[in-house]
């Protein structure tokens, strides 16, 4: 196997860590909540680019457009639910299940109701493929890619150098003293739950185009986005970087040597063995023993 095919497979498994766990990372590195309805948060965004693009839509704004809408629905939520837990992480765990459970459930109905069918014929794969002598390379793919890097630049830039992000990085280390000081930490949690809403409606969006669509489809995306925040730890930039770099690359290399099956299976077994020697993961490994930064 050539250089460029193992590049193009671990882009290909680094993409979609990044793109699956972001708005997952933001919500429990920022809140301490588990949200166990991300994946039908995606599925929600894989559903409606779906069903925008074949109105007529054109995919790109057809993305947007549902990743905002799920961002919405991202935002009722947690003011009719998740804000009466956030002093409870445990409960939210048992409501965001919950909530889960009633999204797939519902979505499943209404799509027996007015098709007869769970699932929703996909938009195809855009811009083709790129062919040499090494094989042949998604563009859609090679484009996720760069999507990834950019999303990691824009949630560093919002939550490094915007107000908002300086008031969520304060309520996320001392939610007491940044109430003193005037933030509206309700508010700030409001409006980071709607972000990491958004986000995983922007990921179902973004490989609508690549996978069957049903009910189930947030499934896929799951536990490998757990598996990376996890790894990660509680800063949900630095710590989601590198543990979808580190996930990326053991995925990559045994799907290579064997499948994507034992690919999963490793990086499972791996990430188990990581959680057990550091506990708080990537972010307290990189920022107090390499960087220094003692708490």
């Amino acid at each position: 196997m050539s250089l460029s095919q193992i590049l193009y497979q671990f882009g290909n498994s680094f993409s979609f860590l990044i793109i699956a766990s972001m708005g997952l990372a933001i919500i429990y590195g920022m809140m301490g909540i588990i949200n166990f309805a991300h994946g039908e948060f995606l599925m929600i965004g894989a559903y409606m680019t779906t069903a925008l693009a074949q109105s007529g839509i054109p995919l790109p704004l057809a993305i947007l457009a549902a990743s905002i809408i799920t961002g919405l629905i991202g935002f009722i939520l947690d003011r009719l639910i998740i804000s009466k837990l956030y002093a409870r992480p445990l409960d939210s765990v048992v409501a965001t299940w919950g909530v889960s459970m009633v999204i797939k459930q519902g979505m499943a109905l209404l799509m027996t109701s007015f098709t007869g069918n769970l699932a929703l014929s996909g938009v195809s794969t855009p811009l083709g493929s790129i062919k040499s002598a090494n094989g042949s390379f998604s563009v859609y793919r090679l484009l996720l890619m760069l999507i990834a890097l950019l999303l990691i630049v824009i949630v560093y830039v919002v939550f490094i150098y915007t107000k908002f992000g300086l008031q969520s990085r304060a309520t996320m280390q001392r939610s007491d003293i940044a109430a003193s000081l005037g933030v509206n930490t309700n508010k700030i949690y409001g409006m980071t739950f709607m972000i990491g809403s958004m986000l995983a409606g922007l990921a179902g969006g973004l490989f609508a185009p690549t996978m069957s669509i049903t009910p189930e489809f947030g499934s896929t995306f799951l536990m490998p986005s757990f598996i990376t925040v996890l790894m990660g730890g509680a800063n949900p930039l630095i710590g989601t970087l590198a543990s979808a770099i580190g996930l990326g690359t053991v995925d990559s290399v045994v799907t290579i040597l064997s499948t994507a099956f034992y690919g999963t299976m490793v990086m499972l077994i791996i990430a188990i063995i990581f959680i057990r020697v550091c506990p708080k993961g990537f972010s307290d490994l990189i920022e107090n023993k390499l960087l220094g930064r003692k708490k």
